[in-house]
């Protein structure tokens, strides 16, 4: 079986050193996202979430933007740095949590918000990643998800200024389905425990999450990955996510990989002496 190293240099010899996709820092990697750009970010709460590269957008002062994620940011970091700076325009996602920011500029009117089901937003973020533009589901049938009305922009007195239209519904075997279109963005943010120098990536466990179906719907995919390998290293087998979807790769530092929070830290109390567990 050939090497890693060996593999490499073969494919630098066949002329494809070309693909290489590793830029030097995130602050490169983002140097062309423009004010008012699309955003898929993957992450759920505080797993999987490409902080480095926000904070590089952050510092690039950019802004207006419309972000596609499952939230938007938790215990001040990832999208919620940008969001308390006033960086985020609109907001298309599942889940507010306990985000009170979100909620301020959502009641104020400051802030546009389309809410989906978890699951939906997943396959719209997939069906416009592998070119479907649109979709038939059940979920959503019956509710404002489907019938319109559901409040997109307040306007800060309590009324809604936009809200969501109807969408068309579809019988299927005497089943409702309700139509969902998918979804591309400018550009996409994405985090891996692992990846290549050919954009093939390999995310760890509950950190998948929303990563890949947000690497495939962005035209422009960046990927900051916590240990970088070269190409020929990763079992094919194992590759979670093609580099077809990735067009920019940053290393991490130790210290950027380690940097890992934790949104609530739970732990049982230990059992009383002469107790008994089960």
């Amino acid at each position: 079986m050939l090497s890693a190293l060996t593999i490499s240099a073969l494919m630098k010899e066949m002329g494809f050193s070309g693909m290489d996709k590793v830029v030097a820092t995130a602050v490169e990697a983002v140097a062309d996202v423009p004010d008012g750009a699309s955003l898929a970010v993957g992450g759920f709460g505080l797993s999987g979430v490409p902080n480095v590269l926000i904070q590089a957008l952050y510092e690039r002062g950019v802004g207006g933007l419309e972000v596609v994620s499952n939230n938007c940011g938790a215990m001040d970091s990832g999208l919620a740095v940008l969001l308390a700076a006033g960086r985020i325009a609109r907001v298309t996602g599942s889940y507010i949590g306990a985000n009170q920011e979100f909620a301020r500029q959502y009641l104020a009117g400051e802030l546009e918000v389309e809410l989906i089901p978890q699951g939906t937003l997943a396959e719209r973020l997939r069906a416009g990643g592998a070119g479907i533009p649109a979709f038939y589901t059940p979920a959503g049938v019956g509710t404002q998800v489907a019938e319109g009305g559901l409040p997109w922009r307040h306007d800060g007195s309590g009324g809604v200024a936009l809200a969501s239209p109807a969408k068309e519904v579809r019988e299927f075997d005497g089943v409702e389905y309700v139509l969902e279109r998918g979804i591309r963005t400018d550009f996409a943010l994405v985090r891996a425990a692992k990846g290549d120098r050919y954009g093939n990536l390999v995310f760890h466990r509950s950190a998948r999450n929303f990563n890949p179906p947000a690497a495939m719907a962005g035209r422009v995919t960046i990927a900051e990955v916590e240990e970088l390998v070269e190409p020929g290293a990763i079992d094919p087998d194992a590759v979670h996510l093609p580099g077809v979807f990735v067009q920019r790769v940053v290393a991490l530092t130790p210290e950027q990989a380690a940097d890992k929070r934790i949104e609530r830290r739970t732990v049982s109390a230990p059992p009383a002496r002469g107790a008994v567990s089960g």
